[in-house]
């Protein structure tokens, strides 16, 4: 994989517009696979606490729908939004459902997949799973879905204040 091709992927927002991943080279991006009839659905309000704490300093986060997970996500895009929006006052961008496994994954998936893969081979096990990636793609941490938004704090701090000056 080249670093410069993260970026280059475009995808769907959940009201349907193209989202670019263009003009986020400098920014710490935190993506999760979400679902909304999950254990881990709360996890929701973390995510949205990291996004007002930390988008003014650089944080992006990115929730991807998905249903691949005991039928955990059933709701359109729009229903999905409202849910978010209405339960734990969502404002980060919930984009339109992907895959994150299979041979129709998302190709961000595929990216995000290879590059934290482990011995136990790349598949994500579960919704929230949580893939953080620094400024310019160059290191890319993986966090399966038990380890809450909150525990995050550290490792975004650090590669926010890593970033070079200007950025």
């Amino acid at each position: 994989m080249q670093e410069s091709n993260f970026y280059d992927f475009e995808v769907k927002s959940g009201n349907g517009s193209a989202f670019s991943l263009k003009g986020l080279e400098e920014k710490v991006l935190l993506i999760v696979n979400t679902a909304s009839k999950c254990g881990f659905t709360p996890q929701y309000k973390g995510l949205e606490e990291l996004h007002r704490k930390y988008g003014d300093k650089g944080l992006v986060v990115l929730g991807f729908p998905c249903d691949q997970f005991a039928h955990q996500e059933p709701g359109s895009d729009e229903e999905i939004a409202s849910f978010c929006q209405v339960n734990f006052g969502v404002t980060f961008p919930i984009m339109s459902k992907v895959l994150v496994n299979g041979p129709d994954a998302h190709p961000l998936f595929l990216l995000l997949r290879k590059r934290t893969a482990g011995i136990l081979g790349d598949a994500v096990k579960w919704n929230f799973t949580k893939f953080l990636v620094s400024p310019g793609a160059r290191r890319v941490k993986r966090y399966e879905s038990f380890v809450t938004p909150e525990k995050l704090e550290a490792d975004i701090e650090k590669m926010l204040t890593s970033r070079p000056v200007g950025q």
